[in-house]
């Protein structure tokens, strides 16, 4: 199944940004926004749906726990 993930320009331009001074201060290493951008594309292709599952994982046990507070105010 393939998913997409719609970001904004203004939130694409601000995660390119971030890889490319992730590799700047912490590899030395100089990206062009084309380079960032690859990566972007590879990181959402290949681990959006992980995060996202986790997301939703984490509200199931959320919800769970609230379910179980309001069972706790019965009489």
């Amino acid at each position: 199944m393939n998913y997409k993930i719609n970001l904004t320009k203004e939130k694409r331009i601000e995660m390119i940004s971030l890889i490319k001074n992730y590799f700047q201060n912490e590899r030395e290493e100089e990206l062009g926004d084309l380079a960032s951008g690859m990566i972007l594309d590879f990181f959402i292709e290949e681990f959006a749906i992980e995060f996202y599952n986790q997301g939703v994982w984490d509200s199931h046990v959320y919800m769970n726990d609230r379910v179980d507070d309001l069972l706790g105010i019965q009489k």
